[in-house]
């Protein structure tokens, strides 16, 4: 089984690392990162960079795609080698997927038409606007589409997925393997729960743009 996690130019890592540290311990799957160009591409904050194996045209057939979001996802929303290579590889994916404002690029690319989606809560009232149906989940599956809303979701959406396509043992081992038993010192990791002042500011003023 294939994994392909498309980078761009200012993706968001723990977008890509999330699912990678989870779904990519699938028995037997091979992840592949793949851009555009091959090579370095650099996160939002521009100090880290993963390495994309493959170019866009080399991965045509993955298993399972998996797109991370950014802080600035109009630019590849409007970009035609990206948004091509969506439609293509979803015609033949088993999974398509995204977390936070990567959804946005499945939307843009035509494939989230009429189904539910989640997506990181600032950016979610842009969804309808390519027919799909915005949601507060953490995870939603509609189909073989799975999203996730922002960043640290892409670690639920992992295992989420690892249980349907492995079975709850081996994703309940990958997270005892990976130790993931959240337990923040803050309660204010939703615009529900976090003070309402926090949330207006935020809105006023996107961090992330």
């Amino acid at each position: 089984m294939q994994i392909a996690v498309l980078l761009y130019d200012r993706f968001t890592a723990l977008d890509a690392i999330g699912p990678f540290d989870t779904l990519g311990r699938l028995p037997g799957a091979e992840v592949v990162f793949v851009s555009e160009r091959p090579g370095p591409v650099r996160t939002d904050n521009g100090s880290l960079a993963l390495v994309a194996d493959k170019a866009l045209d080399e991965v045509t057939r993955p298993d399972i795609v998996l797109v991370p979001g950014g802080p600035h996802p109009e630019v590849e929303m409007k970009n035609p080698a990206v948004t091509e290579w969506l439609r293509a590889v979803d015609a033949t994916s088993t999974w398509t997927t995204s977390v936070c404002t990567g959804s946005l690029l499945l939307a843009a690319a035509g494939l989230l038409d009429g189904r539910r989606a989640a997506g990181h809560w600032l950016y979610l009232d842009q969804l309808p606007q390519f027919g799909a149906e915005p949601t507060g989940e953490r995870v939603v599956f509609d189909g073989k589409y799975v999203t996730a809303a922002g960043v640290s979701s892409g670690i639920d959406m992992g295992l989420a997925l690892l249980g349907r396509i492995a079975g709850d043992e081996v994703a309940q081992t990958v997270q005892l393997m990976t130790e993931y038993d959240p337990q923040p010192p803050y309660d204010a990791g939703s615009p529900e729960k976090a003070p309402a002042g926090l949330v207006a500011r935020l809105r006023a003023n996107n961090p992330l743009v």
